[in-house]
């Protein structure tokens, strides 16, 4: 592989001096062995061609995936498990700790380990990786822990994001003209706005609960009778507990990534990749007489802005405007933007509880610390009937203890809510 960062994955990348990375936490019951991880990790290793390159950058600053057969394997590091919550410390501690990008790989393990209780903390560049990638690395590094003999099919990489653009697009030369045009504007405008300093992140926190399996049962049963989905649920009582908090400050608006792969067929469920394109929604009190209103109506404009997406174009597009792509990353660390939160609901997880050496007892939400200056993240994940939920945020755009308010509000919205009788019919 040779090929150049698409532009959301060199968004992610930021640079090499700092990379984003995802942490994705399991508990496992059951006694494990570092032999029996490092053989688990090698099988992926040699699955995913994104674990096997570096990032080197060209004469202009753009960087490229290139393959490297001498590449060394994802390594295991080992700390002695104290607490139920030592997940949460070194979580903060891997997103500090970057990766060298010229020398590889772009994950690797962490292992929290006691007798019979383990977390393995999985850490990637996020710029190899969105939440569905992550998940399947999880759900590999845990079968071939439990059966060596699984077999991992390896997968060819893309060489072009041409691979998936069609004819009519990269034969359109009106467009292309077009881009180029609207490239350079790019260029010229966010340099102008983007000449200041970056002030520096404050210090980066997560809050992480989880909804009991009773409630999130009855959570997912209102949301059906109310013809509205949970992610739209977590978002009007997250964007609510936001307003009643912050008051004038709150935007009211949500941003959903969405997979991608439900868009671009070619890319498996199974294989890495990084781009999600996203959905900026408006959950404004004004949108709807009541909680359950105001979810359909956000269920509705989710549904309407993912069928308006015309994601192969929006990748043909992108790959004009790589020049602009670090003053991007700039306005993104320089600026507060227009919305309150980037959620991402991963649903209920695929990835089984039981297995035949050990038991899945949890699954910890994944978590990434941007260095953008709002950082306002939540991730959450359904697993063994029960929602989890990480907020990752940083101390100088919201402080920790009013997201914490916020939160505790958004729960006890939640909580009131699946408990009413049913308002529409």
């Amino acid at each position: 592989m040779n090929r150049k960062l698409i532009l959301g994955e060199r968004i992610m990348y930021v640079d090499s001096s700092a990379t984003v990375n995802c942490i994705f936490t399991a508990k496992v019951l059951g006694q494990l062995t570092l032999e029996g991880l490092i053989y688990a990790l090698a099988k992926i290793q040699q699955k995913h061609p994104l674990l096997g390159v570096v990032i080197r950058e060209d004469e202009k600053g753009r960087p490229y995936f290139v393959s490297d057969t001498k590449i060394p394997p994802i390594p295991v590091q080992i700390t002695e498990r104290r607490s139920d919550e030592d997940w949460q410390r070194i979580s903060a501690e891997q997103w500090r700790q970057s990766f060298d990008v010229g020398k590889g790989p772009l994950a690797r393990l962490i292992w929290l380990r006691s007798a019979e209780v383990s977390e393995l903390m999985l850490v990637c560049a996020h710029c190899i990786c969105d939440g569905t990638s992550i998940l399947t690395l999880m759900r590999e590094l845990l079968q071939v822990l439990d059966q060596p003999e699984t077999r991992l099919i390896a997968y060819p990489a893309f060489e072009d994001i041409r691979t998936f653009i069609p004819n009519t697009l990269i034969n359109n030369v009106g467009l292309k003209i077009r881009l180029r045009l609207l490239s350079g504007l790019a260029w010229l405008v966010l340099r102008f706005k983007t000449r200041g300093k970056i002030p520096a992140p404050g210090n980066h926190y997560l809050v992480h609960f989880k909804m009991d399996k009773a409630a999130t049962i009855q959570l997912a049963a209102r949301c059906k009778t109310e013809q509205t989905t949970m992610h739209a649920a977590f978002a009007v009582a997250f964007m609510e507990a936001h307003r009643q908090v912050m008051g004038a400050a709150s935007y009211g608006k949500v941003i959903s990534p969405v997979d991608i792969r439900r868009f671009i067929p070619e890319i498996k469920q199974d294989q890495l990749f990084a781009f999600a394109p996203i959905a900026e929604l408006s959950t404004s009190a004004e949108k709807g007489a009541d909680f359950w209103a105001r979810a359909r109506q956000l269920k509705n404009d989710l549904t309407d802005a993912i069928d308006k997406m015309d994601i192969r174009k929006l990748l043909f597009t992108s790959d004009y405007f790589h020049s602009a792509g670090k003053y991007m990353v700039r306005l993104l660390r320089q600026t507060d933007g227009t919305h309150d939160v980037t959620l991402s609901n991963m649903g209920r997880l695929d990835i089984p509880e039981q297995y035949e050496h050990f038991v899945l007892e949890t699954i910890y939400s994944p978590s990434a610390a941007f260095p953008w200056r709002n950082a306002n993240t939540l991730v959450i994940s359904t697993f063994g009937g029960e929602a989890d939920f990480s907020f990752i945020s940083q101390e100088l755009f919201l402080p920790e203890e009013k997201a914490r308010t916020i939160l505790q509000q958004m729960q006890v919205l939640l909580s009131t809510n699946h408990q009413h009788e049913p308002a529409h019919q």
